[in-house]
């Protein structure tokens, strides 16, 4: 059975539509790489990126060249802690997203 959708089109219109949706998207990226699931994260966070503020509009409220942060959260991307941590703070702001981490 052929997908009438494309599923990145998919997620990307239900972000735009969903606040509730666009907060557990990202909090469920931070969530893959606090359990050590770094595929996850950077795919998933990859996926926000693109469906939110988009790659171009990172590169400049981070101060980081776009090339940088799509390599970043490619499949092979190994993004240092200071630039993750960076582009996470960037998009909770551009989203009005506070993520809190505590013990459980």
């Amino acid at each position: 059975m052929a997908l009438t959708r494309n599923f990145k089109d998919t997620v990307r219109a239900r972000v735009q539509a969903d606040p509730a949706f666009r907060s557990a998207l990202l909090t469920e990226a931070v969530n893959a790489f606090l359990t050590d699931d770094i595929a996850t994260g950077k795919a998933v966070l990859r996926d926000y990126i693109k469906a939110t503020v988009g790659f171009e509009e990172l590169a400049e409220r981070t101060g980081r060249p776009s090339k940088s942060l799509m390599r970043m959260f490619s499949p092979a991307g190994n993004p240092a802690a200071d630039n993750l941590f960076s582009v996470i703070s960037t998009l909770q702001r551009a989203s009005g997203v506070t993520l809190e981490v505590r013990a459980a």
